[in-house]
């Protein structure tokens, strides 16, 4: 697959949908291939943030355990993964104008939160401005990947009121997995 084409997975769903969908990469390969190192990338971004700034990042950032936390951080990626894929394939396929496979949902599940996870790499730059605002756009990027791979997958036209629902009930769910993520990084 070109990178163009990946580049533009957000921002329609007619280019680089169905040549990924015709890949057919196992749920197995999906984690392994994808989840896995890209998953990676937050906890180890944050413990380096962590360690090297300090308070300078935020007041009472430096005294954290962030060995303890990007562990169970990246724990908790996982099993997100696993539990979005089973989310998007019951949630689309509870509505009976939309249907969903395992394995597309498992797709879906694996490519939603790739924004996110490269948004880490602001991490770099000690600025809480910064970071919160990386974050928020790789959040849009997200929910327009979702939506755009729903219509994809699910073969639903432009504008589509039941796709839209479909990935409003997801995000939102996929919203609260990460502010729960969130709080866990905060919590300790």
């Amino acid at each position: 697959m070109n990178p163009l084409s990946i580049i533009q997975l957000p921002f329609t769903h007619l280019a680089g949908w169905k040549e990924l969908q015709q890949r057919h990469p196992s749920i197995a390969t999906l984690a392994w291939c994808i989840v896995l190192p890209m998953s990676l990338l937050p906890p180890v971004m944050l413990y380096y943030a962590g360690s090297h700034y300090g308070d300078v990042f935020a007041p009472g950032f430096a005294d954290r355990q962030w060995r303890f936390i990007t562990t169970i951080l990246f724990l908790a990626e996982l099993l997100t993964f696993f539990v979005m894929g089973w989310l998007i394939h019951a949630v689309v396929n509870s509505d009976r104008n939309l249907s969903i496979s395992y394995h597309d949902a498992y797709l879906l599940a694996a490519l939603a939160p790739l924004p996110l996870w490269s948004a880490a790499i602001a991490l770099l730059i000690p600025s809480l401005l910064f970071n919160a605002v990386a974050v928020l756009v790789a959040l849009g990027i997200s929910c327009s990947l979702v939506y755009h791979g729903l219509q994809a997958l699910c073969k639903r036209s432009a504008n589509d009121v039941t796709t839209m629902s479909a990935t409003y009930t997801v995000m939102a769910a996929g919203v609260l997995a990460w502010g729960l993520l969130m709080a866990i990084v905060w919590a300790y």
